[in-house]
């Protein structure tokens, strides 16, 4: 059922009125300086307070807010809890799981994209889910067998398929999501498999009604599958790797798989691509780590090792 929310009258700067009630909820929308919080089974229109801009918070999509509930029914947000975790952009906050979505063919899977987002994703604190699409037109044996042996969930999913629908709800229950994945790789067409009454447009153009593709620009979440799941426009790998960088002293524990043999090299400071003595390169070569995914780390290493850490915070706060 769908919530409506609750308008606000005035802003918080002439509200007089009595304040009834104070609640905590979570913030489902965040549209030109109005946030929409969800609390006790109402959904409430407010108003930043002022003190936000002083102390340089953002209120997110995704934050556990805490609102001021007035007499004449209007409302304020008067405080932000501690996040767990933050993506810049798009702004979303206390994801609990991230569902990378690739496709198997139409276009061939990209290991290193898949890789950088659940670097990303691990170090951040949000699981990644690795999902397969159109499986029914080629074999992902040896992609499932890759992340599934290196700790990651993956799955492939097929439209058609009833029991791919039930696995993806089941990890959904409960949780807050989101799915990224670039252009082509079929992630609109799973989410309204999913939930088609959310009706999220494809890129594809509508030749009857002469629309072209989705053009709304906040994110939002939906109450849907027993969780929520975040319609995240434009959110593409490009994203991640744009606004979200790792430091080359922190990659390493983004790969979870070199946790078992990093305390073996005979360097302390053995940065994993090319040292005598290096645990995780021997593992390389004897099969327990995959090549792919090693192959990907190194790339990666290569793009942040030289940039100056100064200038890494910069790009992690969105250049702020």
């Amino acid at each position: 059922m769908t919530m409506r929310p609750q308008r606000m009258k005035k802003t918080m700067t002439d509200n007089t009125a009595e304040k009834t009630r104070e609640l905590t909820g979570l913030i489902v929308k965040a549209i030109s300086g109005f946030y929409y919080i969800e609390a006790a089974d109402t959904v409430y229109e407010c108003k930043a307070r002022g003190l936000f801009r002083k102390k340089g918070i953002t209120p997110s999509v995704g934050d556990r807010a805490e609102i001021a509930v007035f007499e004449d029914g209007t409302a304020s947000l008067e405080n932000i809890l501690p996040r767990k975790n933050y993506l810049i952009r798009p702004p979303l906050a206390n994801l609990d799981r991230l569902f990378i979505v690739s496709s198997v063919s139409e276009p061939a899977p990209n290991t290193l994209i898949i890789d950088k987002i659940t670097a990303v994703a691990f170090e951040k604190g949000i699981e990644p889910i690795v999902v397969f699409t159109k499986s029914d037109l080629a074999d992902c044996t040896g992609l499932l067998e890759t992340y599934s042996s290196v700790g990651i969930k993956a799955l492939s999913y097929s439209i058609h398929s009833p029991k791919d629908q039930e696995i993806i709800l089941g990890l959904m229950k409960d949780k807050i999501s989101a799915f990224t994945g670039n252009t082509g790789v079929g992630k609109s067409s799973l989410l309204n498999s999913l939930f088609p009454e959310l009706e999220i447009a494809t890129s594809e153009i509508s030749k009857k009604l002469g629309r072209g593709r989705h053009t709304t620009r906040h994110s939002e979440l939906y109450k849907v599958g027993g969780g929520y799941v975040a319609d995240t426009p434009g959110f593409s790998a490009l994203d991640i790797e744009r606004y979200e960088v790792i430091m080359s002293d922190e990659l390493a524990g983004c790969f979870p798989e070199f946790s078992e043999y990093t305390s073996g090299c005979r360097f302390s400071t053995c940065s994993h691509t090319c040292e005598k003595g290096c645990a995780v390169l021997e593992a390389v070569e004897q099969g327990r780590i995959p090549r792919s995914r090693h192959n990907s780390y190194k790339m990666m290493y290569d793009e942040v090792k030289d940039i100056p850490e100064w200038k890494m915070k910069q790009k992690n706060s969105g250049g702020r």
